[in-house]
């Protein structure tokens, strides 16, 4: 009796002492960092897949992976183990050298996207970006005319938030507070193909595209359109640049977006999920196109660290082990039809659009903030990208009784409304 009587104060004490860590590491973030995030007030300290637990110990359902960087799901242990591994042998030689892993990822790469050659590695998907318009727009220049490099990219497209990434970011509220940007940027219309040949002129080098754009709403790319794109972007010999940072790696049903609309690009720009937690991106291209990057032309000190790229070749192993574009396809059709049927009883619910397991949710009030902070409070973890928006981009190894309750919170959160 007594014994237990001491476990129940240790593990009260214990608990308490989790309560002041999450209310001090939330004040202490507030206190010491930057303001660039509208951080939600938990604090994770231990995660398993598709799981999170804070440090008060409450285990929450995962429904956004990191902003869909754990496609393979958190702590992976198939992922961990390779990084494991690689740490206790070499993280970083200079790209002075090539690594082990740094080849084999690039070779694995070059494989399963079924059109590149070449690969150049960076830290994160705006990097990678910022790589992609500069390749873009020296083939151009070398192969065509200086004046070459104007690239259109999309409206409510999102491509990262340096000046470069942000200036092919076509929304005004992102990119007015840091004008002057990169010059030499034009803006088309999703699924509106004349848009685009208006914009298309002889200093046209790129068109750069999202093939679900994820900050901008989930937005669909038409197959017709991308077919008609890819085509217009030939015979104007055009560079076709698909972002799948959020995209990539088994999130839309195929291992890669574009893979749905059999089409290729000229350059494709990965990164997120590739890591499996890891900081990593990359852009895959032809030999015709990388052929004009030679030393010096561009550079990343950390781009293709060993323990990134070793976490990276696991990710892409459990990925085809599992076949987990697979399970995307058939739990992403599962997910949608649930929704579809909440959408029939509740009238919050405007649309429900996506791909795989990447599902928008739009709704008729702007109360998508509000549907987040109840999640969270219910040990759910979900996202909104606007006020009327919400973003499901759960891990790919999600199951069906995961969707079910969700599901079953989220009808009952809805019925209030």
């Amino acid at each position: 009796m007594k014994d237990n009587m001491k476990n129940y104060i240790k593990g009260n004490n214990l608990n308490s002492q989790m309560r002041n860590l999450n209310s001090q590491i939330y004040k202490d973030g507030l206190n010491f960092l930057m303001n660039t995030y509208a951080r939600l007030p938990v604090i994770f300290t231990r995660a398993k897949m598709q799981f999170l637990w804070d440090a008060d110990n409450n285990k929450y359902l995962d429904f956004i992976a990191g902003y869909g960087c754990l496609n393979v799901g958190h702590s992976n242990p198939f992922v961990i183990k390779s990084l494991k591994n690689q740490i206790d042998k070499i993280i970083q030689p200079s790209n002075v050298f090539f690594n082990v892993p740094q080849v084999k990822l690039a070779q694995k790469l070059c494989q399963i996207s079924e059109f590149g050659s070449k690969v150049f590695f960076a830290n994160s998907g705006t990097e990678a970006i910022e790589a992609a318009i500069k390749l873009a727009r020296k083939y151009s220049k070398d192969k065509f005319s200086p004046n070459r490099y104007q690239i259109i990219s999309f409206k409510k497209s999102f491509h990262g938030r340096t000046l470069g990434a942000l200036s092919a970011t076509a929304q005004e509220e992102k990119q007015n507070i840091f004008q002057p940007l990169l010059e030499g940027f034009k803006y088309a219309e999703l699924n509106n193909i004349e848009s685009v040949k208006k914009q298309i002129d002889q200093n046209t080098c790129a068109v750069l595209l999202e093939l679900i754009q994820g900050e901008g709403g989930i937005n669909v790319a038409e197959y017709s359109f991308v077919k008609e794109l890819e085509k217009i972007c030939r015979q104007n010999n055009v560079l076709l640049i698909f972002d799948e940072v959020q995209t990539g790696f088994g999130r839309t049903g195929k291992m890669f977006a574009y893979q749905n609309y059999n089409v290729f690009p000229d350059i494709l720009v990965v990164a997120k999920s590739l890591g499996g937690g890891m900081p990593i991106g990359a852009i895959i291209s032809t030999d015709k196109v990388s052929s004009v990057f030679e030393p010096g032309s561009h550079g990343s000190t950390f781009g293709g660290n060993a323990a990134s790229c070793a976490a990276g070749i696991a990710v892409i192993d459990y990925i085809i082990k599992k076949n987990l574009p697979l399970r995307a396809l058939k739990l992403g059709k599962y997910f949608f039809n649930e929704l579809e049927k909440l959408k029939s009883k509740y009238p919050l619910i405007k649309e429900v659009r996506g791909m795989g397991l990447m599902v928008g949710v739009e709704l008729s009030k702007p109360v998508a903030q509000e549907i987040v902070i109840s999640a969270l409070k219910d040990k759910i973890v979900i996202n909104k990208v606007s006020p009327e928006i919400l973003r499901f981009l759960p891990p790919l190894i999600i199951t069906k009784s995961n969707i079910n309750f969700f599901i079953e919170w989220f009808s009952k959160k809805l019925k209030q409304y």
